[in-house]
This record gives structure tokens, sequence and C-alpha cells, in this order.
């Protein structure tokens, strides 16, 4: 993997954070699980259904969710408990191919990102304000504290969750005939 410029680590990390905005990552991580939840019920018949080939399906926007989760689950805990250590980059798209959420169970996916999630805000709530400042080195990205990182995901949720939303609403949507 590549170490990108401090600006174009920017330029990556600006969509997750406009999409955050000024609202509090806490309480934006501590619905998400509801959220897609609801999402996942609304989808039915069209949750593995992708808009188009290449892109995701709600239920594998899902399952990359979880996958970012268990990766920013460890990323956190690394941060807190070593000084400055590496934090690798992981390739969403390979995750999900091979992982093959596709064919998930979209109750086991919930539950799963339910759980981490809770864990995730449990440790942030008692963490202390000087240890969120804690960084680690991204292979990519360079320098990220707890907190942008913590930031990061709620955002990223945020844009995730915004994604299967469209994909539900464009196989939803009557195709033309003929």
């Amino acid at each position: 993997m590549n170490r990108m410029s401090p600006e174009q680590a920017d330029a990556y990390r600006r969509p997750a954070l406009d999409a955050l905005g000024e609202d509090d990552p806490v309480v934006v991580q501590d619905t998400e699980p509801e959220l897609w939840r609801r999402l996942v019920d609304q989808a039915g018949a069209h949750l593995r259904t992708r808009p188009e080939p290449g892109e995701w399906s709600v239920l594998e926007c899902l399952g990359h969710m979880c996958d970012s989760e268990l990766i920013t689950s460890a990323r956190y805990r690394w941060i807190l408990s070593e000084g400055e250590p590496p934090l690798v980059g992981f390739d969403q798209d390979a995750w999900a191919a091979r992982l093959d959420h596709a064919e998930d169970d979209p109750t086991t996916l919930l539950d799963y990102f339910g759980v981490l999630r809770r864990a995730n805000v449990v440790l942030w709530r008692r963490t202390s304000v000087a240890a969120r400042g804690r960084i680690g080195i991204h292979a990519e990205r360079g320098p990220e504290s707890f907190e942008l990182l913590f930031r990061l995901q709620a955002g990223h949720g945020r844009l995730h969750r915004a994604q299967a939303e469209r994909a539900l609403a464009q196989v939803r949507r009557p195709r033309p005939v003929g």
C-alpha cells in the first residue's frame, strides 16, 4: 500500500467528516445499528439485489460496515494500548467479495455489527479525553488519533447507509421494457 500525501489523506477523510458535520459521533454511532435494522427490513426481497454490476447491494453495504467496524475496533485498541502503532489498511472490495457478503445472513450481520459498535462506543465513553488524542500510523494515511478515527467511523457509516439507501431506491425503480 502506498502512503498518501497529507493533502491526499485529508481529501480521503473529508467526505466522512463532512457526512458527520457537527453532530456528536457518539449519538450517530449509538443509533446506527437500529437504522441498519430498519433499512434491512425495508429492503425485503431486494436485500441482495445489486443496483448495477460491480455496485454493492444493501446487504453488501452492511457486510462492509461489519468489516470496517472490526478493523476499526482493532485500530482503536492498538492506539490506546501501544505507542504509535502501525495501522494496516484493507481492501474493502476484496473483503466484500472474498467474504461473500452477498450471501451472508442479514440477522447475523446486524447482530455482529451491533455488538461491535456497542463495544466501541463503550470504549470511547470510558476513554479519557487525553487518551483520545493518542495516535497510530495508518499505512496509507499517516498519523491518525483515536478521536479522528472515531469521528471518521461515524461519518463513514452515514456514507455507506446512504449508499445502501440509493441502491435500494434504484432496484425498486421500475425498469424500462424493451
